[in-house]
């Protein structure tokens, strides 16, 4: 199971991703509660910071972003700060804004959180203040709308629907937009309203209600896997769809098909907050189809998203990078450059030496694992500064590298010598050593004689350049011209007619 989530994840790709519904701005007031009011019996919040983040259909445009996709938004935002805030945070994150539309007297959707930080340290929620409209729009405004789906719909490869029902999705508009986006068959993904009556969704491709959701919507009880079954059983029928997916928290998700009925299971986590949960589940979905992933493959991989969102403070994004060392196990060794510069400060301050080597590690051999075992004998941390897709294509050609960088970082996080892998863009990585400041670069004996970049940066606060022996005749490049040599000489396959009765090899 553990190489098909990689393989699938790996090559998720960057869909375009249509997400209608119903966007807010998350506002964090952090404060520090130090003494109780002597006005009244309440705790006094001395700010510290604020931080803004998307909320909502926001926080799915965002997760989709984070995962690689390419999120086109339609909804409504207010003509007032906050939804300038919102429509900067989103442009930040690469989601295309163009068809949110700015609506007067009508607030951005805002939820404004209170977070005492006891010991300057430990977060808790004290308060929500929400600012928001369930009103219904005009009907000249629900026009401008289903404009916008339409424009947007043209460029999209899947719908997702996000509906908090607060005015925008309301039945005709639902139904309208389910059925543009199945005329042109791209799928549409739900995430439904706290309701009794979900009619509007009806002959949509996916549903994906939570525990309480379902619970109001069929009228009982989801204590057991028989229940949810019966719960998908009744919800794909009545509705018409081809799947449903119920969020069971710390059970997993329930997956119900025309062919498949079955819970699949979730590892337990330290829920610190599960704001933005239901977000991630439908963002990860919604990437995962577009890829032509299977249902059950899709929602393992929900399962592994969500999951790590909720370890995570707020509603909070997932990177692939992130998802790849959840299914490898190692919890911590693929990292964005700004993760890894902060886990090695802390490093440092326990007197470790870091070791730097870079490559493209395109096709693994014993040289590359002779190296790595080199690099760990200098020092106390091994961080690998892998060649992007991009740099690796602008180095070794067009043809390069047969196997992607998240299949490359893969196999380098199984080894033992390998602390943390990190990707680069540049042909070259002085950038990222500048970021890395080693203690040694580690380089092969090939560069004897040669200018090793980074070296006088590295020599200039009292590092070094060590060179590694190599392993004579292995290289990438020579792996791969003998791989091909093979195929051009290797003998065709006889042909064999296939009998009536008999069984065809050919």
């Amino acid at each position: 199971m553990h190489e098909k989530l990689l393989k699938t994840v790996t090559n998720l790709g960057s869909p375009k991703v249509l997400v209608v519904g119903d966007f807010m701005l998350d506002t964090y007031i952090y404060g520090h509660a130090l003494r109780i009011s002597p006005e009244a019996p309440v705790p006094v919040l001395k700010v510290a910071n604020t931080e803004y983040t998307c909320g909502g259909a926001g926080s799915v445009a965002a997760d989709l972003a984070a995962l690689g996709a390419t999120a086109l938004c339609v909804g409504v935002i207010g003509d007032d700060q906050n939804g300038k805030t919102l429509i900067d945070r989103l442009t930040e994150d690469g989601v295309d804004v163009t068809g949110l539309l700015p609506v007067p007297d009508r607030p951005t959707i805002t939820k404004q959180r209170l977070i005492g930080l006891a010991q300057h340290r430990h977060r808790q929620q004290l308060m929500r203040i929400d600012q928001e409209s369930d009103a219904p729009l005009s009907n000249k405004q629900y026009e401008k709308i289903l404009r916008a789906f339409q424009d947007k719909l043209q460029q999209a490869d899947i719908v997702c629907l996000q509906d908090y029902d607060k005015g925008l999705l309301r039945l005709d508009i639902c139904r309208k937009m389910i059925e543009l986006a199945r005329s042109q068959d791209k799928k549409v993904l739900v995430d439904p309203c706290l309701s009794s009556d979900y009619s509007k969704y009806a002959r949509a491709t996916l549903i994906t209600p939570n525990r309480q959701e379902t619970f109001v919507n069929v009228g009982f009880e989801i204590k057991t896997a028989d229940d949810a079954a019966g719960a998908a059983e009744k919800l794909l029928k009545t509705l018409m769809l081809e799947a449903v997916v119920i969020t069971l928290d710390k059970e997993g998700a329930y997956l119900k098909t025309k062919k498949t009925s079955e819970l699949i299971p979730t590892r337990p986590r330290n829920v610190y907050d599960v704001t933005g949960a239901g977000d991630m589940v439908l963002a990860t979905l919604a990437i995962s189809l577009a890829a032509d992933c299977d249902y059950k493959t899709a929602v393992q991989l929900s399962n592994i998203t969500s999951g790590i969102e909720v370890e995570k403070f707020g509603a909070a994004t997932v990177t692939i990078e992130e998802i790849i060392n959840e299914i490898a196990g190692k919890s911590d060794k693929l990292r964005s450059s700004d993760s890894l510069i902060r886990r090695l400060a802390e490093r440092r301050s326990q007197n470790a030496t870091i070791v730097f080597t870079n490559g493209c590690f395109d096709v693994l051999h014993s040289g590359h694992i002779e190296l790595l075992k080199f690099c760990k004998s200098q020092g106390d941390i091994v961080v690998v500064g892998l060649n992007s897709d991009s740099s690796v294509k602008t180095i070794k050609g067009p043809d390069r590298p047969v196997n992607n960088q998240y299949d490359r970082a893969a196999v380098l996080a199984a080894l033992g010598t390998v602390d943390y892998i990190t990707f680069f863009e540049e042909p070259d990585p002085l950038n990222l050593i500048k970021k890395v400041k080693p203690d040694v670069i580690v380089k092969g004996r090939d560069w004897a004689g040669k200018t090793v970049i980074g070296a006088d940066f590295v020599k200039s606060y009292g590092g070094k350049v060590v060179l590694a022996p190599l392993v004579d005749g292995k290289s990438s490049t020579a792996t791969i011209q003998r791989i091909k040599a093979l195929g051009r000489h290797s003998p065709k396959p006889n042909k064999i007619k296939s009998v009536e009765g008999e069984t065809s090899n050919g």
